[in-house]
């Protein structure tokens, strides 16, 4: 986007001659005002009253340069309606007097040496227009004197060269078959223009001229000639422009130097890599060309004019655009003059972040507005690695973006390899056709997960969120065979140890080791969340089993824990504890087991709470599906185990015996837990830390069924209590992730100080989704079918899930006004589904650690929703209106 679509300004442009401060170069206005002539010095076309469709893209852009007090090329512009009179000798001359006066240099100087430049521009950004006609004023005469003054021969007669074989074929009608014979001929720059004039001679009615404002006025017929042939009547159309579309012409003034003092070249406002403001970019030596050679720039340090102005340059364009900016520049004689400027159309992610943290603490915009600019997806983007793409990598898969991030590693296809290979300090991808539990400690020293079934809500996806490691799961096609140490893609065939490469965010997996970039976001985004945090009303909380988990979630802006799913700590070297319980074959087995589970659970949630700190904490009870915990066939350790295990399996393991079910099965269970955690608290607070600890029910559809697990958690308050001598305050609660649950809300809401709605199983309920099979296999084709616009385990349904969600927060406060509501599903780190939990009205949203910021900004973001949206440049459309006075 140019400086013209950002509305800049108007009004002055430094020239070589001396000039008081701020004044308008001088005139003579018989020249500019003359009848049929419209010359338009840069500067003073706002002045005049024209608008972009008569001074183009790039007249309005030079207006506002020069508004803005900043230093520019002296030129002028031929207004649109206009453009046809400088193909007219006496428009031509007045253009080249004109000119001359405006730079204080004359064509055929040969002590200060002035060439012109022809180019144009639509009223907006167009393609296909024709290209700039730079060298006009150079003769076979002076070529010498100028190559003297350049000391660069072949940068003088390339650009020479283009211009007469563009003039010949347009202007001068010399054949064009003629004309590339002519060049392929001549290899040389200087012989392609002897070439090229040697042709002109012979076919075209006279020779090329020497005289400047004869060749001034050639050049703009070829222009427009050019901007009127077939070809470029097609482009329009294919851009649904008008086909007499008019465009500017713009004469500027290149002014020749030294090469050792001269140049042109292209400077961002934001180093790529760190956001930071500075002048970076690549200098050229010479006359300017449309395409400079490869390799032959040199950093702008190397400037003789050093980067003082230009940094000036850019400094001012950003605090007006409010964007990062580039510039084109041409350096004559030590002095830097702006060629163009335009707002950067895909600036690096830093670099928006830095200006926009920037730009507020200069008080060019408010807090809001800063905040408004970095969308929450930006922010995820920073806070993960990146692969780095090319375009000819060898793509293996797609499956479903599980967890955000890129690593890559080589193939390992169980939990002891990757552990193994850990050990060895070699990066290694899980693969695997599904993770169990079991899984779960090489998961945790892999650098990424794989799975070929599986969704986002998966076990895989759960605990790869919340280690914060990339995950691709649901890879269809993917077929494991450890016997034979080997994975099958479609046709391909890798095995164990070959190297490959996964984009989480994309569901993307690669063959070979890609090069990634490394996760780092500048300290500026922190000074955004703060401010963000400063927006939102929404609390955010995490989803953390661990203190490890809890210490990176805080530092990462959690106010506490929203989910403690205590069946997470039962994995790897933990699963035997909550196996024996459920496999005990009698109650003293049973009460063994449940005293070591007891003893395992409090020194876990000791670590757990003193990491909280003071704030909340809500730990949910048991909630697992009984086959993530049940030993595989053969794996029971007797033959009575066996068969106690066969007993227990289910053929719908996610419906079946989980949760409260399980818990009023085995009624010692919750009480063990929750003794483990009243006595866990009573310890940490001795310390002086109380956390503000939530106890939550799961998988509640009954009354009676909260009611009696809430008895056995008071009766362990009770029993610790009377152990210890510290009666632990806490609020008892339930999930709601049963459609009965949400419509019996007022009814449980009687029993229940807080709910906390778990929208992963309230969404596979709703829909009758497995959310373990149905992504792969129906919502994939559902999304192409236009069926659904998103994946509901991704991004809450409002209509569905969202109805129920809604129906039972009414109904629970019409009981319990103040009852606390949560979400903790994985739509708790979605922007869109934070944004419909803010509308509810629900207290907080929890979600995986490393999605705690993205959602502080999403929660800000849904706030700021109605001051001004979002456009896709992470720019409020509420913007003040951005033209210079």
């Amino acid at each position: 986007m140019s400086v013209t679509d950002r509305r800049a300004g108007a009004a002055r442009q430094p020239q070589d001659t001396a000039q008081p401060q701020g004044t308008a170069p001088f005139q003579d206005p018989a020249l500019a005002q003359a009848p049929g002539l419209a010359l338009v010095p840069y500067g003073q076309g706002r002045i005049r009253g024209l608008d972009a469709g008569e001074l183009g893209a790039h007249g309005i852009a030079m207006d506002r340069l020069v508004a803005l007090g900043l230093p520019v090329v002296p030129g002028l512009t031929v207004p649109a309606g206009s453009a046809s009179t400088l193909g007219e000798p006496g428009t031509a001359r007045a253009a080249v007097e004109l000119v001359e006066q405006l730079s204080g240099r004359r064509i055929g100087d040969p002590a200060r040496p002035l060439l012109l430049r022809l180019s144009s521009s639509a009223p907006g950004e167009v393609a296909g227009l024709p290209p700039d006609l730079a060298c006009l004023g150079v003769t076979p005469d002076n070529a010498d004197d100028l190559y003297a003054v350049i000391g660069r021969a072949e940068a003088l007669y390339e650009v020479w060269a283009a211009t007469v074989r563009m003039i010949a074929e347009y202007a001068l009608d010399v054949p064009a078959a003629l004309l590339d014979d002519a060049l392929l001929d001549a290899p040389e720059p200087r012989a392609r223009v002897e070439a090229l004039l040697s042709l002109v001679a012979q076919h075209a009615e006279r020779p090329f001229p020497d005289d400047p404002a004869e060749q001034l006025a050639l050049a703009a017929r070829a222009v427009l000639a050019r901007w009127d042939s077939p070809r470029a009547r097609r482009s329009r159309k294919a851009q649904k422009l008008p086909a007499d579309l008019g465009i500017a012409l713009h004469v500027q003034a290149l002014r020749i130097g030294p090469s050792d003092r001269s140049g042109y070249g292209t400077a961002v406002s934001r180093h790529p890599e760190t956001g930071r403001f500075c002048a970076e970019g690549s200098f050229f030596r010479g006359v300017r060309r449309s395409a400079p050679p490869p390799h032959t720039g040199e950093p702008l340090r190397k400037l003789t004019a050093g980067t003082t102005l230009l940094e000036h340059s850019l400094l001012t364009l950003e605090r007006h655009l409010h964007a990062p900016v580039s510039v084109d520049f041409e350096v004559r004689d030590g002095e830097i003059s702006l060629l163009a400027a335009s707002v950067q159309s895909r600036p690096p992610l830093r670099a928006s972040v830095c200006l926009a943290a920037d730009l507020a603490r200069d008080g060019v915009l408010d807090k809001e507005e800063a905040v408004r600019r970095i969308r929450p997806a930006q922010v995820q983007e920073l806070l993960h690695p990146q692969l780095r793409l090319t375009g000819d990598e060898d793509l293996l898969v797609r499956g479903l973006p599980a967890s955000p991030g890129a690593a890559a590693g080589v193939i390992a296809l169980s939990s002891e390899r990757a552990l193994e290979l850990a050990a060895e300090d070699t990066h290694a991808v899980l693969v695997m056709h599904e993770t169990t539990p079991a899984d779960v400690p090489g998961m945790l020293a892999a650098t990424a997960v794989l799975t070929g079934s599986g969704g986002i809500a998966s076990h895989a996806a759960v605990v790869a969120r919340g280690a914060g490691k990339p995950a691709v799961c649901g890879a269809e096609g993917l077929r494991v065979d450890r016997a034979a140490g080997t994975v099958r893609i479609g046709d391909r065939v890798l095995r164990e140890g070959d190297p490959v490469s996964l984009d989480g965010r994309t569901g993307a997996v690669y063959a070979g080791t890609l090069p990634i970039s490394v996760a780092g976001p500048p300290p500026e985004l922190s000074t955004l969340l703060e401010w963000a945090d400063g927006t939102r009303r929404l609390g955010v909380r995490v989803n953390a089993d661990t203190a490890a988990e809890v210490s990176t979630a805080v530092a990462l802006g959690a106010e506490g824990v929203g989910l403690c799913r205590t069946e997470h700590q039962f994995l790897g070297e933990r699963l035997p504890l909550i196996r024996s319980v459920i496999l005990a074959a009698d109650p003293a087995a049973r009460d063994e087991a449940l005293l070591a589970l007891e003893h395992a659970q409090h020194e876990d949630f000791k670590a757990l709470l003193a990491a909280v700190g003071d704030r909340p904490v809500t730990v949910r009870l048991l909630d697992a599906p009984l086959h993530e915990f049940l030993p595989a066939p053969g794996e029971a350790g007797d033959e009575g185990a066996e068969q106690r295990a066969a007993s227990l399996r289910e053929a719908n393991p996610m419906l079946g015996l989980r949760g409260v079910r399980l818990a009023l099965l085995h009624e010692r269970l919750y009480p063990a837990q929750a003794e483990a955690l009243f006595s866990a608290w009573a310890d940490v607070a001795a310390t002086g830390v109380t956390p503000q600890l939530e106890v939550m029910i799961p998988l509640v559809s009954l009354p009676e069924e909260l009611e009696a697990a809430a008895a056995f958690v008071r009766d362990a308050a009770a029993a610790v209590a009377a152990r210890t001598g510290v009666e632990v305050p806490y609020r008892l609660g339930t999930m709601i992730e049963t459609p009965r649950a949400a419509l019996l809300a007022a009814e449980l809401a009687e029993h229940a100080e807080f709910f906390s709605f778990g929208t992963n199983d309230l969404t596979q309920l709703t829909y009758g989704f497995s959310r373990d099979d149905v992504e792969r296999q129906v919502l994939a084709s559902y999304q192409e079918r236009g069926f659904l616009t998103a994946s509901p385990f991704a991004r809450l349904d409002p209509h569905g899930v969202g109805a129920l969600i809604a129906l039972a927060v009414e109904r629970a406060r019409s009981v319990r006004p103040d009852i606390k509501l949560g979400v903790c599903g994985e739509h708790g780190g979605d922007p869109e589904s934070i944004a419909f939990c803010d509308d509810l009205g629900l207290d907080y949203v929890s979600c995986s650690a490393h999605r705690v910021p993205v959602a502080r900004m999403a929660a800000a973001h849904s706030v700021l929703r109605g001051s001004g949206s979002v456009n896709g440049n992470g720019s409020g459309s509420g913007d003040r209106d951005r033209t210079a006075t």
